[in-house]
């Protein structure tokens, strides 16, 4: 329990800071000094604070009740605990993680597209794909759609990010929208843990609300779509600039 409770102090204190600087690097001009050096905090911050919450959902499996004690005991059985603190949380962190480093991975390796399907980077996703499988299996074990629905997302992540590392030639652009598509992930991750498993602590029987995981999701996919969007037509507009030039 003093473990657990160290670990949630060290979540809160680097969750916190990736809530504010989540937007510092949405809002900031892509590629300027403000977003690269904003940027860069923020995505440290994801993977401190997901290798923190990988240690909250271990402990959480080995004592949920411990680890839990402010949860009613009607309405929270410690099988529903260890699925949703304990499987749940060890996924959200593994993904969270993997989108942090896949979003710093490919801008330095811009250049060099085959240095992103390292054995490291390759695991790193697979274990994404794997976490998100035994979070499906304990959500229908334990009668829980959310973390069936909820697995999904990490499966496309494993999946796409695997995808674009082994592309032999993706478009010179193309790092560019998994940077923004990723770090923007990993915003969506902590600002679900933050309307979630904080609302547990103050009303715990709207803790799994399909509302309060749908709104991070929805704003993070409105931004992905946005920013794709700007990127496919910055590059477009850059190309038709670069033929006029070439031909006059």
């Amino acid at each position: 329990m003093t473990l657990f409770a160290i670990l949630v102090g060290a979540h809160i204190a680097t969750g916190a800071v990736g809530l504010v600087l989540f937007w510092v690097a949405v809002l900031t001009r892509k590629g300027g000094v403000a977003h690269r050096r904003w940027g860069l905090i923020f995505a440290y911050s994801m993977l401190v604070t997901g290798c923190i919450a990988m240690g909250m959902g271990i402990t959480t499996l080995l004592d949920p009740i411990g680890t839990h004690p402010h949860l009613p005991p009607a309405e929270w059985s410690p099988t529903t605990i260890r699925a949703i603190f304990g499987w749940m949380m060890l996924y959200l962190a593994t993904l969270t993680v993997s989108l942090a480093w896949h979003g710093l991975r490919v801008v330095r390796n811009k250049r060099q597209h085959a240095a992103n399907r390292t054995p490291f980077d390759v695991a790193l996703q697979i274990a994404v794909i794997l976490v998100a499988l035994n979070c499906a299996a304990h959500g229908y074990l334990d009668g829980q759609p959310l973390m069936i629905g909820i697995s999904v997302v990490g499966l496309a992540s494993g999946g796409t990010n695997l995808f674009f590392s082994f592309r032999q030639t993706p478009p010179r652009w193309a790092y560019l929208v998994e940077h923004m598509k990723a770090l923007v992930g990993a915003g969506i991750s902590v600002y679900t843990a933050f309307m979630t498993f904080g609302l547990v602590r103050l009303l715990p029987t709207h803790a799994l609300n399909p509302m309060a995981w749908a709104i991070p999701l929805v704003i993070g996919l409105s931004i992905i779509i946005y920013h794709h969007v700007q990127i496919h037509r910055w590059y477009t507009r850059g190309v038709s600039r670069r033929v006029v030039v070439r031909d006059a």
